[in-house]
């Protein structure tokens, strides 16, 4: 826990640091503040949207699309992956199917999620359910296959069905892999929400980031970044401290 806090206090140090040099320079004229914004004008900007409410709702509409399309594409993806633990054969070319779609780039599937679903936020939870399924059945496939054989052994040597040690080992070993493909699938479900915004959207936090950057406003677009980054590091904190309550044992 200590090593956990000093690592945090240096992170911490070392951004504070960043910030105040990076507003020294902007105002010494070290660097184009136009080109690369200013911690103060991010603040003022930040102000700003805040008070018109312009943020909050973008940040909102985002949140929503990166949860739901994380939830039913890292769903959809476990329960296959798992799943096909009782046809091993059918297993191994569902693998390989999932390896060819996650290796496909989602931008270019989004101009054909967006005629198909429309410019509203069906598309972007589409796009996040494409962005998150296969790495969620690929590791799932891949965490029933991990269990310890001599616990399998064990099942079988008691004349356990298939169905009672899927239930009763498969599932529970696996886990502490889904909680790890959650916080993985975290990134991807927001890169594809945010995707879907650029091409196609009149809200959401990637309508605010391009638009700002078409205006050429550097600390907008800055503002929305930072955002998107602390709605992915509160994901991945929510996605821990219920990790450490279901799975007990790894927290301690």
């Amino acid at each position: 826990m200590k090593t956990t806090n000093n690592s945090a206090a240096i992170v911490a140090s070392i951004l504070v640091a960043l910030i105040i040099f990076w507003q020294v320079a902007a105002q010494a004229h070290w660097i184009n503040g136009q080109l690369l914004g200013s911690p103060l004008g991010i603040f003022e900007v930040g102000v700003i949207a805040l008070t018109k409410g312009q943020l909050l709702s973008d940040t909102w509409v985002t949140l929503a699309e990166t949860i739901l399309g994380l939830l039913i594409g890292s769903g959809l993806g476990i329960a296959l992956g798992l799943a096909l633990w009782f046809y091993p054969k059918a297993s191994d070319v569902a693998e390989q199917f999932s390896i060819l779609l996650n290796s496909v780039p989602k931008i270019a599937l989004g101009p054909l999620i967006i005629i198909w679903f429309g410019s509203g936020m069906v598309s972007k939870i589409w796009l996040a359910i494409i962005s998150t399924f296969a790495v969620a059945m690929i590791s799932s496939c891949a965490a029933a296959k991990e269990v310890d054989p001599d616990l399998l052994n064990l099942f079988k040597s008691f004349k356990a069905r298939r169905i009672m040690i899927f239930k009763k080992l498969i599932v529970p070993a696996s886990v502490p892999w889904i909680f790890s493909i959650l916080r993985i699938n975290i990134g991807f479900a927001l890169i594809g929400a945010v995707v879907g915004e650029f091409i196609a959207s009149e809200n959401g936090l990637g309508h605010f980031v391009f638009v700002s950057g078409s205006l050429f406003d550097l600390n907008s677009v800055w503002l929305g970044v930072i955002v998107l980054t602390l709605m992915a590091a509160v994901l991945t904190w929510v996605v821990k401290l219920t990790e450490e309550r279901v799975v007990s044992w790894k927290a301690e």
